[in-house]
């Protein structure tokens, strides 16, 4: 039987992650092992894709990415309706 949680916090140590950081560490119990992972590393990013993250902060709990952090994330078709890489006239 595990006698911790593992907690990740996947952050880009922008004030809304450090936000995130503090709060989640106000909220973590003794049985929460917290980790706050920099996602300016290759290694962390890569991790982070393989779980799912697509904007941070992101929160991954014994494996599994929160539901409150599977946010869409950037999406391509939408930035190019608003504009982006056409012109101004």
């Amino acid at each position: 039987m595990t006698t911790t949680r593992k907690i990740e916090i996947f952050s880009a140590g922008c004030p809304a992650c450090e936000a995130a950081v503090a709060r989640i560490n106000e909220i973590a119990c003794e049985s929460c092992e917290v980790t706050v992972l920099d996602m300016q590393s290759p290694e962390v990013a890569e991790r982070g894709r393989s779980l799912g993250v697509r904007v941070v902060p992101a929160v991954v709990i014994d494996g599994r990415l929160a539901d409150c952090c599977s946010g869409r994330g950037v999406d391509e078709e939408v930035l190019r309706a608003a504009g982006l890489g056409q012109p101004l006239a």
